[in-house]
Formats: structure tokens, sequence, C-alpha cells
């Protein structure tokens, strides 16, 4: 593991055994100061945060399940079921990765909040509002996502509503974890350009692997890239995998031309695996896997697919 993914893992740690959340409710008998550490240190706001930006959609994703009013969002690559964040009520504050300076300078906001896309800005943005980075370590992915909600919920006085979102994945966790032993080996696709990829441990879908329980075909992935670790038919017949999970990262962003990931893996090759003759290939929401894969709607619906998937015999 790289130096950098030991400290994003030990500050989740951090966050999980609430001393994050001690210190985000820490108030001084002078200032009333909300203290909001987060993986590029720390921010202090005055004030519970009224005006709210926010150029990830996983957290706009969480707090909209928590109640919580944002006032500025992406400009692109709004989720179905977050399509009211694409009206008019609503900053457009730049894209997924670029922000538009002017534009969040002049909203006089209260906090930004980055996430994996955009945490390289987190510097030059905390220069003009405070700027919090609630990016994730997926290799701790689900005690990452649940270490957010807590710690937005304690930001925003939503403690109560936190926990039960955290109870409510803690659930789905332990009960398609239940459902996942002795299924067998899994091998997560990603669908891109009209070839494949595989993602490992340590992707986006790594929770599949390390919180689910189902043993990887493959141990030496390099998936850096978000199209994965380049993929033939003839490495996914020699992996044989007992599980596929594909993710179609075209149909995610709304690619034209593309071929489904459907029609990719339709081949005389991968018909000869285990996962396509048992049925046992499943085309996680695009959307919820590539877009927002972190908020806690998208994890909490993806877990709910998986466990119908995989309970279904």
């Amino acid at each position: 593991m790289s130096h950098q993914g030991v400290e994003m893992r030990n500050v989740v740690k951090n966050l999980l055994t609430g001393v994050c959340f001690a210190s985000v409710m820490a108030v001084s008998a002078v200032a009333q100061d909300i203290r909001i550490p987060h993986r590029q240190g720390e921010v202090t706001l005055t004030a519970t945060p009224q005006k709210v930006l926010v150029m990830d959609w996983a957290a706009v994703d969480t707090l909209d399940a928590m109640g919580v009013q944002v006032s500025g969002v992406p400009g692109s690559n709004a989720p179905t079921y977050l399509k009211k964040y694409e009206g008019d009520d609503y900053l457009k504050i730049g894209s997924l990765v670029e922000p538009d300076v002017e534009m969040i300078a002049a909203a006089d906001a209260d906090l930004m909040i980055v996430g994996a896309r955009s945490r390289k800005v987190q510097p030059q943005l905390n220069e003009i509002l405070p700027t919090v980075d609630l990016s994730i370590d997926n290799g701790d992915f689900i005690e990452s996502v649940k270490a957010n909600i807590t710690e937005l919920g304690a930001v925003f006085g939503k403690e109560d509503r936190a926990a039960e979102m955290v109870a409510e994945l803690d659930g789905k966790v332990a009960r398609l974890r239940e459902a996942a032993e002795g299924q067998g080996r899994a091998l997560t696709l990603v669908a891109s350009g009209g070839k494949l990829g595989v993602y490992g441990p340590d992707s986006r879908t790594g929770w599949l692997h390390n919180e689910i329980g189902f043993p990887a075909v493959m141990d030496d992935v390099d998936d850096r890239s978000d199209r994965g670790d380049a993929a033939s038919y003839e490495l996914i017949l020699e992996a044989n995998p007992d599980w596929m999970f594909v993710v179609d990262r075209d149909a995610a962003i709304g690619s034209e031309g593309a071929s489904p990931a459907e029609t990719l893996l339709d081949n005389e090759l991968v018909h000869q695996t285990t996962a396509w003759k048992n049925g046992n290939i499943v085309y996680l929401n695009p959307q919820e896997a590539y877009i927002v894969m972190n908020g806690y709607q998208a994890i909490s619906d993806l877990l709910d697919q998986v466990y119908d998937a995989v309970s279904k015999g």
C-alpha cells in the first residue's frame, strides 16, 4: 500500500473511533467554533454553515438523504435521482473537476465540499472559503462512507439522522456479506469506449471484495485508471469467475454511440465462463457505480442490487 493510502486509512479509522466526531462538535466557551477535520487538514467555522457549495455528487447525495440544503452543485453529470439539482435554484459552480472560481467567490458561501475528482483544488478553494475534502479510501470504502456520514451529521446538527443512515448501511452490508458467503470468486469489469477493463480491490468497486467478501479472481490489478486494467476476452475466460460485476462507464457519462456493456460481453469466450453459464453477471447501476459511488443513497442502492442478484437462488 502506498504511503498516501496508509495515511488516508489512518484518517478514516480516527473518524470511526469518534475522534473527529468529538472535535467537530467541540464548542469553545467563547467563540462557539466548529472544527471540521478532513483529508487534507482542518477548517474552523464560527457557526453551523448555512450556505454550502458542493463539487462532489457523492456529498450531494449524502446531504440530500440527510435533509441538508445545498446552494451550489456541479454543473454536469447529475445522476437521474438527483435531477432536481439541475434546476435554476442551485448555483452551478463548475464541473466535477474544475471549479468556476468567479462563481464560487461571488457566492459568499460558508462552506465548500470537494471529493475524489476535485480534491486537488482544495488548497486553491480554501483561500476563498473554508473547504473540506471528503474523498474516501477505496480500500476501506464503506467504512469511509460511514465516517463521512457521521462527520456531516455532526457539522449540520443531524446526528440522529446520520446514526440511522449508518445503521441502515451496516444492516445491508451484513445481509449481503451473509448472502455472498460461498458464492465463489468475482471479477469486476468496466466497459468504456468499446473496451473492457478490470477493477481490483483498491478501485471504486473494491468494497465487493474487501467488505462483502467476494474473493477476487486476480490479485495483481493496475486499476489506477478510471477505465481499469485492460482486459481481453481470453483473460476473462482464463480467470473464469463465478460472478461478474460490470460498470458501464459510457452509460454513466452518456457517451454517444458507445456499445453497451451487455453487447461487449455477449462473446463466445465469455459464454464459456461459469458466471455466464449460471446467469451470474450483474450490470451495476452505472451512474451510482461510476459517478456517485460513495454517496449514501448510491451505495445503499448498490448493496440492494447485489443482494437481490446473489440471493436469487
